[in-house]
């Protein structure tokens, strides 16, 4: 079948307003305090030349509530919107994840779904544990037009991702995240930061970042467990493949011979059969969860990185401070 290449991304980057932030923020903690619930959620905004505004945002309806239907939820909250004039048109969604754990197979299939009927839509990550450490984690995907393509075609296996030139490394592409706010709400910032009173001094070695290893090297783990027991399932699923065809070469030899005696006898030939119906292909194992497995475990080193260099920094003034003080 003919491949249709995708055209790049339509955008270059995405600006955010102040207040669409503070919507996602509270949502997400909201949502995630003291529980493990995904907050998720619609994303409003326009086009703009090369840059997608998102200007407001709402929350789907918790998964566990079965009187409302999610699609005509939305469609309400659009309308809704429309009527006090603020930009309703869907641009994309949002998700709040844990530690930098949101790379799944639920999360690419919405993405697809949406880059498929909306052109210029994206998924927003907004990461709770390490906002709450001090860093501000808010970060947009989209599909790349190679994983696009897998999902279209609709097949997972190793021999179909080669052709497509799918790996962990291109399944998402990030466009930068700017938020801008109004003239006025500008103004108000300055005045209050007139208003509160200068720090005395300012805390350098503060290892707030030493939880935010901890909890990325604790995943790390996990995932790279995982990772390895789907390696090991390919290998015996390779195993197998081996095996069976060399099953296979011997029936079909040991049958030559057969036929060859029968020949010399003046006997005819055994009767041909079929060598799938005794020999039955080995199902193939998909490699999207492994895929998607390696992307995250990249997407944790990458983070690790990060943090890695200021952290032992801070830490080994700390011992020497500690050493020197006893």
């Amino acid at each position: 079948m003919r491949r249709i290449q995708e055209p790049e991304t339509p955008i270059d980057y995405v600006q955010m307003d102040g207040l669409a932030v503070m919507k996602i923020v509270k949502h997400c903690h909201e949502e995630c305090s003291g529980n493990l619930e995904v907050a998720q959620g619609a994303l409003l905004g326009l086009v703009v030349d090369n840059r997608l505004e998102i200007t407001n945002c709402f929350p789907f309806p918790k998964t566990y509530d079965e009187t409302i239907d999610e699609e005509e939820y939305q469609l309400d909250m659009m309308r809704r919107l429309r009527r006090v004039n603020v930009d309703h048109y869907h641009v994309g969604w949002y998700q709040s994840s844990d530690v930098g754990s949101f790379l799944s197979s639920p999360l690419l299939e919405s993405q697809y779904h949406y880059q498929t009927s909306i052109e210029e839509s994206v998924v927003l990550i907004y990461d709770t544990q390490k906002t709450e450490r001090g860093f501000l984690t808010l970060k947009a995907y989209r599909l790349t037009p190679q994983a696009i393509n897998m999902y279209k075609e609709g097949e997972f296996s190793p021999d179909a991702m080669r052709s497509l030139k799918v790996s962990y490394e291109n399944l998402l592409t990030e466009v930068p995240v700017i938020i801008r706010n109004s003239p006025l709400t500008n103004i108000l910032m300055c005045q209050l930061q007139e208003m509160i009173p200068p720090q005395q001094g300012y805390n350098f070695l503060d290892l707030s970042t030493s939880s935010v290893l901890e909890g990325h090297l604790r995943s790390l783990m996990e995932h790279v467990d995982d990772l390895n027991q789907e390696a090991i399932k390919f290998n015996r699923y390779q195993h197998a493949v081996i095996r069976q065809s060399q099953d296979k070469h011997r029936y079909l030899q040991k049958r030559n011979q057969e036929n060859q005696a029968r020949e010399a006898k003046g006997e005819p030939p055994l009767p041909e059969e079929d060598i799938n119906k005794l020999f039955r292909p080995i199902m193939v194992p998909p490699r999207l969860m492994p895929m998607i497995m390696s992307g995250q475990v990249d997407a944790y080193s990458q983070h690790i990185s990060q943090f890695c260099s200021q952290s032992l920094a801070k830490l080994y003034i700390m011992q020497s401070l500690q050493d020197k003080s006893t």
